[in-house]
């Protein structure tokens, strides 16, 4: 178990991370992840549990209010979010688990959020 924290440490979660890392990295080029630039590494439903601060945690959703995005409430930064494509899994914010080093992380791939397959096209 790895743990993740925000900037100011009021939000803190263990995360489960194979040896190796973490599996399944990218960035998503919808409207939020690109503005927000982060890398999101994608667990399982049982690789992620929040350990301090639920109660300084800030929810977001937009558009089809499925998708749930974490902050924290005090540093502003975006922890976790649970995706609309499986709502059950989590999308964690790599730069926040500890030992991590995000700028040495070559050709992170892109999910194309921007054309998500649940949208409808007109």
């Amino acid at each position: 178990m790895k743990k993740l924290t925000c900037h100011c440490g009021a939000i803190e979660a263990e995360v489960k991370i194979p040896i190796g890392g973490v599996e399944k990295i990218m960035r998503c080029n919808c409207s939020i992840c690109k503005k927000k630039g982060y890398i999101i590494g994608v667990l399982g439903p049982d690789d992620f549990k929040l350990t301090k601060g639920e109660d300084k945690l800030t929810l977001y959703q937009f558009y089809t209010n499925t998708a749930k995005h974490y902050f924290c409430s005090i540093c502003g930064i975006h922890t976790h979010n649970r995706p609309r494509s499986n709502p059950k899994i989590y999308g964690v914010n790599i730069a926040c688990i500890e030992g991590v080093e995000p700028f040495e992380i070559e050709d992170v791939p892109v999910n194309d959020g921007k054309n998500h397959p649940l949208d409808q096209k007109q």
